[in-house]
């Protein structure tokens, strides 16, 4: 056991503390980067942690080191992911009503300039529906919270109209999601035919367009 006036007289070295965790931070961050390029390319089944400490120049104890297990590294993948997309558009929170489905052609028009990342999520996305793979939960919660997100986005923007049926909206909502997903697949195997950003829009005001009868100004 240290004594305790040896720590007080020889304090750890502040300087370098600070420096070993920022060191560890981007180390964190390195795994991660390379960890969705690879789960991207070749999913997360095929994708090996050891391919990754290759990419980063470490061992596989040392990513084990950062993450405990390949599983945790995967749902620490798709927070990054989430995280990057708030902090490239520079928001802190989802918007609401109107203001929320602008956001999401902002988002598609986003995505448009970085492939890797969507092709992670969209690789991810439809592995998760196999038996017992890991993300399988963080996506179910995901399409559950993003359903309720648009579902109260689409009531907001048809309260000073004809509102519709609950049963509409849940569609509706679930539609999007569909639509922004089932665009972003096409996108990926031919980005010449498929205009990300537009047709997320387009998209996005036919639905508004079912529900309010036209009413709404359209997003883009």
């Amino acid at each position: 056991m240290t004594d305790v006036g040896e720590s007080v007289s020889n304090p750890p070295p502040i300087g370098k503390v600070s420096m070993r965790q920022r060191r560890s931070v981007q180390r964190r961050l390195d795994i991660l980067r390379a960890a969705m390029g690879i789960f991207g390319r070749r999913g997360y089944q095929r994708g090996s942690l050891i391919e990754i400490a290759e990419v980063v120049g470490i061992t596989h104890a040392g990513i084990l080191h950062h993450f405990g297990s390949k599983d945790e590294l995967l749902i620490e993948v798709l927070r990054y992911r989430d995280q990057a997309d708030f902090e490239e558009l520079d928001v802190d929170h989802l918007p609401e009503g109107l203001d929320l489905f602008a956001h999401l052609v902002r988002t598609a028009r986003l995505n448009a300039t970085r492939p890797g990342i969507v092709q992670s999520y969209a690789v991810l996305s439809a592995e998760s529906v196999t038996d017992d793979h890991p993300a399988q939960e963080w996506f179910r919660a995901r399409f559950a919270g993003l359903r309720v997100i648009l579902a109260d986005a689409l009531r907001d923007v048809c309260a000073e109209h004809v509102v519709p049926a609950e049963e509409d909206i849940g569609a509706a909502a679930s539609v999007i999601i569909g639509l922004m997903d089932g665009l972003q697949i096409q996108w990926l195997l031919d980005q010449e035919a498929v205009d990300l950003a537009y047709t997320t829009a387009l998209g996005i005001n036919a639905v508004l367009a079912s529900l309010t009868g036209g009413a709404v100004a359209k997003v883009e």
